[in-house]
């Protein structure tokens, strides 16, 4: 920028012939060439301090030579959903429950994978037909998330219990359910029906005949020592829901302890996309005797045509107890006698 230039003035002995221009009016060019004077001193200190914080501000300026750095960038953060009153959010990142992974030994099994895959699911069948006689509670919590900041930017959250009634006919209550703020997904029926049968999934020898399920080693979760199988439909039939991935049996209690994968298949029609993300379910030993699914975890961007959306699912699965009969107790009466 242009520095601004202090004001000229004559000096002082310039000033003095003004005395000598004309005589009869001496004694006023006298007072005024006396007040000329006191004003150069004042213009010449002005000067003076012009050019002192002109020269003190070289320094300075000579510092911030060549191109300065761009300001920082800047971006209103994105408001992640309110907390609902009673209730505790869904952590940030899903806990592993499994903790330790051994590497994937592919050694044979000391018996052979069809008498594995025979006895495991025969043992599911008797789970699946177990599982029936308890309640429990389901937490499932479906979040989209800005891929800029990292944040939830919609959530769909709904808390089930699955009890009894009077009666003794198993039905699910809905205890929490606010409204969904997802704006760029929604959940379908194909969704509920995985909620149900997929993420939990138990293959029984009910359902053995509709896969494919190849051995692929063995190998050690946490303390649990396990077989691992590859799991995949034969054929799709239409409507049906199937799983695809991985399987880990327990070696002791031949038992599903753990399932990667996802369910299938993608639906795309004209005009709309079904798209389902790749999951964990861990489950966990109850009462003893079977394992049962505590915990599923999604972490997975859904490729739509029209984009990618990055999701994440939770479901949990707790408060298991099993459904026990009452007896009822009335007032005594009396058999009726045989006939002889």
């Amino acid at each position: 920028m242009d520095v601004k230039q202090p004001r000229r003035y004559p000096d002082a002995h310039n000033s003095k012939g003004f005395v000598h221009i004309e005589r009869n009016w001496e004694g006023m060019q006298v007072n005024l060439g006396t007040q000329m004077n006191r004003a150069n001193s004042l213009s010449a200190l002005a000067g003076a301090a012009c050019l002192a914080a002109l020269f003190l501000a070289l320094p300075l300026a000579a510092q911030q030579t060549g191109p300065l750095p761009p300001p920082p960038a800047y971006s209103a953060p994105t408001p992640t959903p309110a907390p609902h009153p009673g209730y505790a959010p869904a952590p940030a990142s899903a806990p592993h429950q499994t903790t330790t992974e051994s590497p994937l030994s592919t050694d044979p099994p000391k018996i052979p994978p069809d008498q594995i895959i025979q006895k495991f699911s025969a043992r599911e069948l008797d789970f699946k037909k177990e599982r029936d006689n308890y309640t429990y509670t389901q937490t499932v919590v479906v979040q989209t998330i800005d891929d800029y900041s990292g944040q939830p930017d919609g959530e769909y959250r709904l808390v089930t219990d699955i009890v009894f009634n009077p009666q003794g006919k198993r039905s699910e209550h809905d205890t929490f359910a606010p409204a969904s703020s997802l704006q760029r997904i929604m959940l379908d029926e194909q969704d509920k029906e995985d909620l149900e049968r997929v993420q939990p999934f138990v293959l029984t020898t009910d359902e053995l005949p509709k896969y494919d399920v190849k051995y692929v080693g063995q190998q050690q979760l946490d303390e649990l020592s396990t077989y691992v199988f590859d799991v995949a439909p034969k054929k799709i039939e239409k409507n049906q829901r199937y799983f695809q991935g991985r399987i880990w049996v327990e070696q002791q209690d031949m038992g599903i302890v753990k399932t990667d994968g996802k369910a299938v298949p993608d639906i795309r029609k004209r005009g709309s996309e079904h798209l389902y993300p790749r999951f964990e379910t861990f489950r966990e030993n109850i009462e003893g005797k079977y394992w049962f699914p505590t915990y599923t975890h999604a972490d997975d961007t859904l490729q739509f045509s029209g984009g990618g959306i990055h999701m994440r699912m939770t479901v949990r699965y707790e408060n298991y107890k099993r459904f026990g009969s009452t007896i009822k107790i009335g007032p005594a009466t009396e058999a009726p006698k045989e006939k002889p």
